[in-house]
């Protein structure tokens, strides 16, 4: 077994790492409190190219293995978690168009999207529909050449810049199973009747927008049907969620590591007594766990992403997802301990870190219900523990 980065790989980091130490970190704290979208940060991404990490070459893009897509993830992650959701939402529709677009649909849309002139995002998520997508009410409605669709959407993120937007809907609500009667629709944000309505506060992941989105009869060609195939959706989303996993297991590391780096930083400057609370025991043993499940969970994030390459990977990516997220939040609370009085307050960076991990255990599917799809994984043998 070989746990080291390739060249490339490691090459790649260092421009990331570079890049988030200069552009990011120093403005994260004071924008993400003045509610400041991130316009240059944005720009400098699509300028290195990264809003095509997983778009494929032919059409300008990155296409990176998934060992390298995490590395984007963990990164800027590491810097502003909100960023991070910008580059996420975007690249796993790019990565849906990708696998299972159109000819038509790939050459339309693909090029843009892969330097950013373009963005996206996926409309999965409504009100009472979240991990469980069957349980979506949005329909759409063939009426000759266009589908007609009704409902809505929650918690988009990059809602008021995408374009197009893949929406997940129902073209067969009678269909049993639900998901034989699901499609993904492309909608294009210019579409009469498709309206962001407003944009849901939240606790953290601040930086980018999570909106409601209501579609009100709106009318969209049928060559605008992913793949060109109905009751196909549910399956298409899956695919690219897999990706997804990977991406909150990676975003989840980048939060730990820079937990870790801030305690570790602050235990050696902070004096007590005398002398740096390094010294003291109980901090030590704090700084000591941190660093080792931070570093597990490391490993298994590049564990899964390269069980990616070979395949579907459900359990793989579940065990990450489920490990590196619970790992943040931890690593989060362990942060602020040592820092004491200091974690709780907004002039550090702990009380960011600490909101914008917890919705990592909620993101890309709950915890609970990853552990329910990892076991039905291990009892059919497609994941195999030892």
């Amino acid at each position: 077994m070989d746990f080291k980065l390739n060249e490339d790989q490691r090459e790649f980091r260092a421009l990331l790492r570079q890049f988030v130490d200069r552009e990011i970190i120093p403005v994260a704290r004071d924008w993400e409190q003045s509610g400041r979208y991130p316009t240059e940060i944005v720009k400098g991404m699509a300028d290195m190219g990264l809003f095509g990490i997983t778009v494929p070459e032919e059409f300008g893009g990155l296409d990176l293995d998934p060992v390298s897509f995490a590395l984007v993830f963990e990164e800027i992650a590491r810097g502003w978690m909100g960023i991070a959701g910008i580059l996420g939402s975007h690249s796993l529709a790019c990565r849906l168009i990708a696998m299972h677009g159109t000819q038509e649909q790939k050459d339309m849309y693909l090029p843009d999207l892969a330097t950013g002139k373009r963005r996206t995002g996926i409309g999965l998520t409504e009100a009472d529909a979240g991990t469980d997508l069957q349980g979506i009410r949005t329909t759409a409605r063939l009426d000759g050449d266009h589908y007609v669709i009704n409902g809505s959407k929650m918690w988009i993120t990059n809602a008021r810049y995408a374009d197009p937007l893949p929406v997940l809907v129902k073209t067969d609500p009678s269909a049993s199973p639900a998901h034989r009667g699901m499609s993904v629709i492309l909608v294009d944000a210019n579409t009469p009747g498709y309206e962001v309505t407003k944009d849901i506060p939240k606790l953290g992941y601040k930086g980018t927008e999570s909106c409601e989105i209501l579609l009100d009869n709106v009318r969209v060609h049928k060559d605008q049907l992913l793949g060109g195939v109905e009751g196909t959706g549910m399956k298409q989303v899956l695919s690219a969620l897999e990706w997804g996993r990977v991406n909150i297991a990676a975003r989840s590391v980048g939060i730990a590591q820079r937990a870790h780096e801030e305690a570790l930083a602050y235990a050696q400057q902070r004096k007590a007594f005398g002398e740096p609370i390094a010294n003291f025991q109980a901090i030590q043993l704090k700084l000591g766990e941190l660093g080792t499940q931070v570093q597990a969970a490391r490993l298994m994030a590049y564990w899964a992403a390269d069980a990616v390459r070979d395949g579907r990977a459900d359990g793989a990516t579940g065990m990450a997802k489920i490990f590196c997220s619970e790992v943040a939040l931890q690593a989060a609370i362990d942060s602020m301990k040592v820092h004491g009085g200091y974690g709780y307050s907004t002039e550090f960076e702990i009380e960011r870190l600490y909101r914008d991990s917890i919705l990592m255990s909620i993101g890309e599917g709950t915890n609970d219900i990853l552990r329910t799809v990892v076991a039905k994984s291990l009892i059919k043998g497609e994941t195999v523990v030892g």
